[in-house]
């Protein structure tokens, strides 16, 4: 006869392993809703009240120094990019507090409320699974842990977060930290400021907290009022207000978060250019999808070819700015509305009227809303600029600005017969696609011009200075989704740029301004530039 016994294990009693308080490690932070993979380098040593994150292989130093009196100081290490300088290392330290002291940042989360869930083989570990579940308000919150054992003690393998809300009945967040080499080979040394390098400082606040130690919201997720500052900040700056819809306002915390993360993980990168939080960080990438509403070319226009004979003899300046001559109107807001070519179109014109006449006049973008649908524009879900160009030059011009009304972000009844013309066009001129001296040509002898470009990439969203360069950007004319104003061109730090004007307001970007990189025909901007030439 055999006998089975059975060995009962309370595994509530199981308690999770003790980690090590000195180690180094690096790995993988992805946050699969904010489309980022990061790598990290952290040194940690508890007893002496230190800890340092690498970011991007060292593109991102800080350093938490809890041993500095009083409260300790948090420093951050990075290259910074402006319009006069790029690249310069600069330290930025927010000071601990007595509510709010500085402490060592582990990149391992406290185990403290964790229970055992199982064993199992992961990523070629024989490991134990830990796991911790949150209720906080509507959403559920689930932390997992791999740890491998070794006779060197526990090692952490893997760890994830997956959030679950019940209002919207989906999951609201994702976080992953893979961590890939792990060991107790810590140098004094490596905590260590950089010697004569200044700091500029003030006092924590949950914003400077962030950016001074971004690892402190993954492993550290009680600890979200930080986080939760950031989004009442914004919604007070641009006077969101979802308190009476429960289910709008989590949805719209949950995307401020991901782009919150997504821009200052790219920032960590360091890129040519910087991304900053905007009027756009509520909002998803298909929602971005109706201001850009520049048509598809499906066929040749009837503008002129470019006439390269006639600038053989120019010398072009390195650089121009048709801002510094009075050109260029103020920055406008297109609002949800696909009518960025309207407000490209009627740049051109400002700028040609301008140089005729030495006077700048404000356009109505919406008598071309309004009045051009029989040229193939459809208002607020898009046109072309060429398409506004045939209307001007059958009516005999354009309404000003103040004769026909103001923007109105919406279509309306046509009523340009009751208003001033102005602008009266010979014909419009298209530029050679894809060369760059002859768009500097146009520029430079007629004032600003309109171009297409591609403007799809997340990046383009939340850019704020420097010069944007991204190689994702798609280089076909049939790809070009949006119409914007090139006012000049120049010349930053080596690099060579278009200076783009845009019309999503002046919170957006450089005060409604971007440098698009020339390299590689970023972005598609050389691809479809129109001019006119007036009467």
């Amino acid at each position: 006869m055999k006998y089975l016994f059975y060995v009962v294990v309370d595994v509530k009693s199981l308690k999770a392993p003790t980690l090590e308080d000195v180690y180094h490690v690096s790995g993988i932070l992805s946050l699969p809703y904010a489309e980022i993979e990061e790598p990290f380098e952290a040194w940690y040593n508890l007893p002496w009240n230190v800890s340092r994150i690498d970011y991007y292989h060292g593109q991102v130093v800080t350093l938490q120094h809890a041993f500095e009196k009083p409260a300790g100081i948090s420093y951050k290490i990075s290259p910074e990019t402006t319009e006069t300088e790029l690249n310069v290392i600069k330290c930025f330290q927010v000071n601990g507090t007595i509510d709010n002291p500085v402490h060592p940042q582990s990149i391992f989360p406290s185990l403290k409320d964790f229970h055992f869930l199982r064993e199992e083989d992961y990523k070629g570990h024989h490991c134990s699974v830990w796991q911790n579940f949150t209720l906080e308000g509507a959403k559920n919150n689930t932390y997992t842990i791999w740890i491998a054992n070794s006779t060197d003690g526990p090692i952490p393998i893997y760890y994830k977060m997956k959030g679950f809300s019940n209002v919207f009945l989906g999951h609201y967040d994702k976080y992953e930290l893979d961590y890939q080499h792990y060991d107790h080979d810590v140098e004094p040394s490596i905590f260590k400021r950089p010697e004569g390098l200044p700091c500029s400082g003030f006092f924590a606040s949950g914003k400077h907290r962030i950016l001074n130690n971004p690892m402190e919201e993954f492993v550290e997720p009680h600890n979200a009022d930080n986080a939760h500052n950031f989004f009442q900040d914004f919604k007070k700056k641009y006077d969101r207000d979802y308190e009476n819809d429960e289910k709008e306002h989590e949805f719209r915390k949950s995307t401020f978060t991901h782009n919150r993360r997504y821009i200052h993980s790219m920032n960590r990168r360091n890129l040519t250019y910087k991304m900053t939080i905007n009027h756009f960080t509520d909002r998803t990438g298909e929602e971005m999808i109706s201001i850009r509403g520049r048509l598809k070319v499906t066929s040749p226009n009837k503008g002129q070819p470019f006439p390269a004979e006639s600038y053989k003899s120019v010398v072009l300046p390195p650089s121009i700015d048709w801002r510094s001559y009075g050109a260029v109107t103020p920055v406008k807001d297109q609002a949800v509305c696909g009518s960025c070519w309207s407000f490209s179109s009627t740049g051109v014109l400002e700028g040609a009227l301008f140089l005729k006449t030495g006077f700048l006049v404000l356009l109505s973008q919406q008598m071309l809303m309004d009045c051009s649908w029989g040229f193939g524009n459809i208002a607020c879900d898009g046109g072309l600029e060429s398409q506004a160009f045939e209307f001007v030059l059958k009516h005999g011009g354009i309404s000003t600005e103040e004769s026909y009304g103001s923007y109105r972000g919406q279509n309306g009844f046509c009523h340009y017969n009751q208003s001033t013309m102005t602008a009266k066009m010979k014909h419009y001129t298209n530029v050679t696609s894809g060369n760059q001296d002859t768009l500097k040509m146009a520029i430079f002898k007629n004032g600003p011009v309109s171009v297409g470009m591609d403007a799809t990439q997340k990046s383009f969203r939340f850019y704020s200075n420097g010069v944007y360069y991204e190689p994702k950007c798609r280089q076909s004319v049939y790809d070009l989704d949006h119409a914007v104003l090139a006012v000049g061109y120049g010349i930053l730090d080596g690099q060579s740029y278009w200076l783009i004007k845009n019309s999503w307001s002046a919170y957006w970007g450089n005060n409604g301004y971007v440098l698009i990189s020339m390299k590689n025909n970023d972005c598609g901007v050389t691809l479809d530039a129109t001019y006119v030439t007036l009467e």
